[in-house]
């Protein structure tokens, strides 16, 4: 059977890399616009509603706009944007955390933004387990590539004026839009903080999230905390949780380049505190991979099919 495809948004970045990642799959047929027609309301609309699935990678308004001009039961819809994250109605397009029954059975996927795919991998089985309580304050820091800022960041990085940064922070007004999405996933009663940045390297994202488990209700173990990690991720061809690392740095490409996630665990000697980082590709596990692996599991297929493991 082949499923018709329609990327709404696909001259984006992350449209773009979708569309690699589906090129040469016979169980996929791709409805292509041209540039006149994807600014052709009409042709646009016809396209949506010619389609098995829709996937959005435009903003949060116009992906919104894109959902209401659906008009049949058939057509189902994965958003690549911020919009329907947290929505009624929507399934969070996670499927290591949300089952991938809860995906393929569904019509309307969120795809999960970068950085909270990372955080939401690390505390949401803590949480479930019992390790962290849902009002415990917590706090994250992460750096991605330039890439995840999409074509307008990846133009002021590799302009002809040079490079405006080799790492700078951002967020500081502690409203990033991805903190709603995190707390409601992980399923705490407080935001965390978030203190996201951006390195001068095409792609690649380390999420970290520091804890003192000494101060935790009944002082969780080291082992506790990768015994509930590597549960969670038991058999993923995705989601893998590492269970030594003995270098002495961790790298932010280490996963660039691919659609999978590495998880690890760095405690301190007397185990009392604790580093949870969680390294995956901003444009892969974090944007068009996840999309991929979701739209494979609409289409019931192996969800693998087409990501580079």
């Amino acid at each position: 059977m082949t499923h018709n495809i329609f990327i709404d948004g696909a001259a984006g970045t992350t449209g773009i890399e979708i569309r690699e990642r589906l090129e040469g799959r016979d169980e996929f047929s791709l409805i292509l616009l041209n540039d006149a027609q994807r600014k052709d309301a009409a042709a646009r609309k016809q396209a949506i509603n010619d389609a098995d699935v829709v996937i959005l990678c435009l903003p949060d308004d116009a992906a919104r706009e894109a959902v209401s001009l659906i008009e049949n039961d058939n057509t189902k819809v994965i958003d690549a944007s911020t919009a329907h994250r947290i929505a009624p109605g929507w399934t969070y397009g996670f499927p290591e955390l949300v089952g991938q029954d809860a995906v393929s059975e569904s019509k309307r996927i969120s795809n999960p933004g970068c950085y909270p795919t990372g955080f939401l991998a690390l505390v949401a089985p803590l949480v479930r387990a019992g390790l962290i309580p849902a009002d415990w304050p917590l706090s994250l820091n992460a750096v991605s590539g330039y890439s995840g800022g999409g074509k307008a960041m990846i133009a002021e990085f590799e302009g002809e004026s040079g490079r405006p940064a080799a790492w700078r922070t951002y967020g500081l007004t502690l409203a990033h839009k991805h903190i709603p999405e995190m707390s409601q996933h992980a399923g705490l009663e407080h935001a965390p903080i978030f203190a996201p940045s951006v390195a001068d390297t095409m792609r690649g994202m380390i999420v970290e999230v520091p804890l003192s488990l000494a101060a935790l209700p009944g002082a969780p173990s080291v082992t506790s905390v990768r015994k509930a990690l590597a549960t969670a991720y038991q058999g993923s061809p995705i989601v893998r949780f590492v269970e030594s690392y003995d270098a002495p740095t961790l790298p932010l490409e280490r996963c660039a380049g691919t659609d999978g996630m590495d998880l690890l665990v760095f405690p301190s000697d007397d185990g009392a505190q604790i580093r949870l980082i969680a390294t995956l590709d901003n444009l892969g596990k974090g944007a068009s991979g996840a999309a991929v692996q979701n739209l494979n599991l609409l289409c019931g297929l192996n969800e693998t099919a087409g990501l580079n493991l």
